[in-house]
């Protein structure tokens, strides 16, 4: 029964979300924030699912909780082109993730998300760039126009390096692209980890913690393409070893306090 109400709560919220969505992206096609406002508008649904997403930026042991704080949101306010890199788990990802894409950022996508009834054609519209991953001089062309797009508009990229969906089977190899990108731009790589979400079953009242979280820019001032393979793992291995931690935390969370009264 839960899994019916809740199902068609979610259904309802989503298509006053796409014609939301539509309307938006047809008053103002192609702008830089509205990628960012559609994103605010499907994480709100998040409660819906019964799990609360936690939203924060990460702190380091070189700085203050406040002073890294400042340190990641300062450099996501910057008005420059920006990479932000996040792990892809299923379709969840939709109200959690979401929680964090900052304004004047588009997002990359296969090319085939334009046939999409619907959902596809206000990706499209809202300024998103679609790659076809399947034809290389087709997909170098649309990251070089990237590039470009990123330098003359000031945008920001969110990418999802993995390539696919994993599952809930951890952080899957990362494709070189975003990487290329990243170091043509001279931009920033901004990481994005959500903690594990594969436990949200709709047909349960409580599906505890989601953790997403920001973390520490990795610079790319300097590097050139003979540092791609390098930066790849490098970032790899920091977001892995995240999402590990991150997981173990937001377990934690969920689990019930000493001496709650059940």
């Amino acid at each position: 029964m839960l899994l019916i109400i809740r199902s068609l709560i979610l259904g309802l919220l989503l298509v006053l979300a796409f014609i939301f969505s539509m309307i938006l992206c047809i008053i103002r096609p192609m702008h830089r924030d509205n990628v960012h406002i559609i994103a605010r508008v499907f994480s709100a649904a998040a409660p819906v699912l019964g799990v609360k997403v936690v939203k924060r930026f990460a702190t380091t042991t070189e700085h203050s909780d406040t002073e890294a704080r400042q340190t990641v949101e300062s450099v996501v306010e910057q008005k420059q082109p920006k990479i932000f890199l996040a792990n892809h788990q299923n379709n969840f990802d939709l109200f959690t993730l979401t929680r964090l894409v900052p304004k004047s950022t588009v997002s990359l996508g296969k090319k085939s998300l334009a046939w999409m009834p619907l959902f596809g054609q206000i990706y499209w519209l809202s300024g998103n760039i679609l790659i076809d991953r399947k034809n290389r001089h087709s997909a170098f062309e649309t990251m070089a126009n990237t590039v470009k797009k990123m330098k003359d508009k000031l945008l920001s990229v969110w990418i999802f390096p993995e390539g696919t969906r994993s599952r809930g089977r951890g952080l899957l190899p990362f494709k070189v692209g975003a990487f290329h990108t990243a170091i043509a731009a001279q931009a920033p790589i901004i990481p994005v980890i959500a903690s594990c979400q594969n436990h949200i079953n709709l047909n349960r009242w409580n599906n505890g913690v989601v953790i997403v979280e920001m973390m520490q820019p990795i610079l790319t001032k300097g590097l050139d393409k003979a540092d791609v393979k390098e930066l790849c793992q490098k970032v790899h291995d920091k977001m892995s070893e995240r999402l590990a931690t991150l997981n173990q935390e937001a377990k934690a969370m969920m689990q019930p306090k000493q001496g709650a009264i059940s």
